[in-house]
């Protein structure tokens, strides 16, 4: 909102303010039940109000907090080496009621993984690309390499970026389930939160790391909820967030 916008809000709030404080002394002298009675209704509007805008602006922190939190997800499994990236998404889909397990390696013809539910059987394909979209070549290779699989199931494509729109369009009359990046963290925040956590324990951590996590009993951020680590700075040892650089929660040992 801008700042013209904003000192025009404040003159109608302040013009109904007073307004509504004349009222309330001419019905102090006028009418003393009716004071009461609108006195009360004008509190309970201004509480509920109070109440709304908290929560307006609590809903619109955390939707930045996720933002945020999700775009560095992304960039951390962009670092990723491409069998722990492919190991990354089984687990993902174990959790979330598959029964999966990863490809063959060099022998898989292109499906990393292979997943199955309520007996439907999917292959996926998992390309963690930073800046490289994936292309339409990519899509026609993989469908060729599943294709003769498929009996009920489906393709599922994954990647950290984006697909290009001739990679949409061939997979729009088949039966492949292109999964961007922000499709992508819609999965993994569909987890529980245990689940999450636990994932971040198994591939984000150091082993070392992971130890006085498990060990400690007060390991969580007060800021963030996050994991509180042992870290070496300038001046020793302290403990801070795992969610550096977005969240610099420290304490001493």
């Amino acid at each position: 909102m801008s700042k013209r916008k904003n000192r025009e809000l404040e003159d109608i709030l302040n013009w109904l303010t007073s307004l509504i404080f004349l009222s309330l002394i001419a019905l102090w002298f006028t009418s003393r039940t009716k004071f009461y009675i609108y006195f009360s209704i004008i509190a309970l509007a201004l509480i509920a109000i109070i109440v709304v805008i908290k929560k307006i602006r609590k809903r619109r922190f955390n939707n930045v907090y996720d933002w945020h939190s999700g775009r560095s997800l992304i960039k951390k499994l962009q670092t990723m080496r491409p069998l722990e990236f492919e190991e990354y998404i089984t687990d993902l889909y174990a959790r979330l009621g598959f029964k999966a397990e990863v490809g063959r390696g060099s022998h898989d013809g292109g499906i990393d993984v292979t997943i199955q539910k309520n007996g439907l059987k999917h292959y996926i394909q998992c390309k963690k690309f930073i800046t490289s979209k994936v292309g339409v070549a990519d899509i026609r290779d993989f469908y060729g390499a599943m294709a003769g699989k498929l009996s009920n199931g489906k393709g599922i494509f994954i990647t950290t970026n984006i697909f290009t729109t001739e990679a949409e369009k061939f997979s729009e009359d088949k039966p492949i389930e292109l999964i961007d990046g922000d499709k992508l963290l819609k999965l993994i925040y569909s987890l529980t939160k245990k689940d999450r956590e636990e994932m971040k324990l198994t591939y984000w951590l150091t082993k070392k790391n992971k130890e006085k996590i498990i060990n400690s009993k007060d390991n969580k951020c007060s800021r963030c909820g996050g994991d509180m680590i042992e870290k070496n700075g300038k001046y020793g040892k302290f403990l801070g967030c795992s969610n550096y650089p977005k969240c610099k929660e420290t304490r001493k040992l």
